[in-house]
């Protein structure tokens, strides 16, 4: 009877120990704002039975390959026409399972106080990877600094410029790398989530800065298949709440943009 009694102690810590392991969601996130507002709904979640991790990432190219090889459930920190072009040209079968918010896109100096002192000539650092590089270049067409033969391709790169007055020239860089070359160039397009971390108020210290209604909403991406699991859309609602709508607001000075 003890033996008996034992065996079925030790089913149940097994049991319990593989629900928590269920209950674990592993979320790939940049720094600002993506892990701040993942640990902002931790204990939410935590009260519907996800364990949340958050695991932190500086740069744009490694989450992607960490869920398409199964190290997270899902990541947080890119918009759909990066994903859409990563995973087409990787190879990797990723998709967005909802929109959170908008990080609008700015043009910063150390060097000029206005767009219209650009001097011709300078030099404008821009993201290295299509998607962002296309979206610079289209908030610079936007604003009348270059024309492109079509704004609405999102994935235009230089050799889509078919006037540019000032003969300015444009340096790709790594996103995460652009707050540090400001010194080196007479401007930068800056992905709102790197101008926060870099202490920049977009809203404040920008030159040009994308509008609300821009299409690069911040999305949770997952494998194909996942988007309607359990905890995946626990998740996507814990982000799409009030809470976060009212965190965003009070905390990102116009640098965020709740995009639900």
């Amino acid at each position: 009877m003890k033996k008996s009694f034992k065996t079925l102690l030790a089913a149940a810590f097994i049991l319990v120990g593989a629900t928590a392991l269920a209950g674990e969601l592993k979320v790939g996130a940049t720094p600002v704002p993506h892990a701040e507002l993942l640990n902002l709904v931790k204990e939410d979640l935590k009260s519907e039975g996800v364990d949340l991790k958050v695991v932190e990432f500086t740069d744009y190219v490694t989450p992607n390959l960490a869920l398409a090889e199964g190290e997270l459930d899902a990541n947080f920190f890119q918009h759909f026409p990066y994903l859409e072009k990563f995973s087409n040209e990787r190879g990797l079968n990723l998709v967005s399972a909802g929109k959170v918010h908008v990080e609008p896109l700015g043009v910063f100096s150390q060097k000029i106080k206005d767009i219209k002192d650009l001097p011709n000539k300078a030099t404008i650092a821009i993201p290295s990877d299509p998607s962002n590089g296309g979206r610079a270049l289209i908030l610079l067409h936007n604003n009348g600094i270059i024309k492109l033969n079509d704004p609405t391709n999102l994935y235009v790169t230089e050799f889509d410029i078919v006037e540019n007055p000032k003969k300015l020239k444009f340096k790709p860089i790594e996103a995460a790398q652009l707050p540090r070359v400001l010194p080196d160039v007479e401007a930068a397009v800056i992905n709102g989530n790197y101008a926060l971390e870099a202490g920049f108020s977009p809203v404040e210290d920008s030159l040009l800065l994308e509008g609300a209604e821009s299409p690069y909403a911040n999305i949770i991406a997952v494998k194909s298949g996942d988007e309607s699991k359990e905890d995946i859309q626990k998740l996507l609602k814990a982000l799409q709440s009030k809470k976060v709508s009212d965190y965003i607001g009070a905390n990102y000075k116009g640098g965020v943009v709740p995009a639900f």
